[in-house]
């Protein structure tokens, strides 16, 4: 069972990521709000892949994936992010980020960019 980190500053769509996954067979370790707290939670939990929102307080996405990978050059992050962040989705996937997926979520897209990028 693959295990997932979930990052998001809005609670509610950590929860709606959180159910997709769960009903699929995942294992959620943890939920941070910000990149300060996803950083820490991965060094802890060590999880298979990473949901990243790009916009959040104290610490965006971008630089938590920056961090992350220096820390793990194979994490495997996928960025979550809001319509019209192309420029954004574009410099995470430069920081090491391996898909994105586009909010509102789609069960199905969110399903399929896991499957992949766990390969």
């Amino acid at each position: 069972m693959a295990k997932v980190l979930i990052v998001d500053d809005a609670a509610f769509m950590r929860m709606m990521i959180k159910d997709i996954l769960e009903k699929n067979g995942f294992e959620v370790v943890g939920e941070a709000n910000n990149g300060i707290k996803a950083i820490e939670i991965y060094k802890k939990e060590k999880p298979d892949v990473v949901t990243m929102d790009i916009t959040m307080p104290d610490m965006d996405g971008i630089e938590a994936v920056k961090q992350i990978k220096e820390m793990d050059p194979n994490a495997k992050i996928i960025m979550c992010s809001a319509m019209g962040q192309q420029t954004m989705v574009m410099d995470a996937i430069k920081a090491g980020a391996r898909d994105f997926v586009v909010k509102p979520f789609q069960p199905d897209r969110v399903l399929e960019a896991i499957n992949k990028v766990l390969g």
